[in-house]
């Protein structure tokens, strides 16, 4: 068995070369608590996990993280705030000789 594919005792790990989506309906204090918990993992490493019951996607994160903030405030109002976070690279620089 991959390790992308779930067993009844583990979670399947999302890895690098693979795409995934989901999306969740939340009411506000959970999609609060969730932004707090992230925001945290944000400001103290360079590393954070997401985590369902069924899935775990592990990240190593770079910089500059991007926000962006979109209020589109004509018929029904909303407020849009996406944050993209870029992956980090192991890569080094080439050698200048």
């Amino acid at each position: 068995m991959s390790d992308d594919q779930q067993t009844t005792d583990e979670k399947t790990v999302i890895r690098s070369g693979r795409d995934f989506e989901q999306e969740f309906r939340l009411d506000a204090a959970e999609a609060g608590d969730f932004l707090v918990a992230l925001g945290e993992q944000l400001r103290d490493g360079d590393d954070l996990t997401l985590s369902t019951d069924e899935w775990e996607l592990p990240f190593a994160f770079g910089e500059p993280v991007e926000l962006e903030v979109d209020f589109e405030g004509v018929g029904e109002p909303e407020l849009e705030i996406e944050v993209e976070i870029p992956g980090r690279t192991d890569e080094k620089a080439p050698n200048v000789e």
